[in-house]
């Protein structure tokens, strides 16, 4: 129900943009982010935006990546600008979507697109 796109192999210094779509007979989405896992470690929150565009970052990537959505395409990117060797990783998005108004909201993920970043 959540597909991502937009990772590739860039170098220190540049940019790309992730974005990652929900399918489906969507009754409403909540909460809307980005996650990441490095090898060897856990995943950890990048970035979250909230239905109404509150967005919340994480220290390391404050100043250098942009969350967003398109409500009406049921969609969020995450813009990341100034890129360093360190935010090598999978990024997996995930959303709280409601797809049965009598039913609660579940979190689900997307299947992650890999970041590289080369000195």
């Amino acid at each position: 129900q959540l597909q991502a796109s937009g990772g590739g192999l860039v170098q220190r210094g540049e940019s790309l943009r992730l974005s990652c779509a929900a399918s489906g007979s969507i009754f409403s989405i909540d909460d809307m982010g980005w996650y990441r896992q490095a090898p060897g470690k856990q995943r950890e929150l990048v970035a979250r935006i909230s239905s109404g565009g509150r967005t919340n970052y994480a220290d390391a990537v404050k100043g250098r990546f942009t969350v967003s959505r398109d409500n009406a395409k049921n969609t969020v990117y995450l813009q990341m600008d100034s890129l360093k060797p360190e935010d090598t990783a999978v990024y997996y998005c995930n959303a709280r979507i409601q797809y049965n108004p009598l039913m609660s909201a579940y979190a689900y993920w997307g299947q992650g697109t890999q970041v590289t970043v080369f000195s």
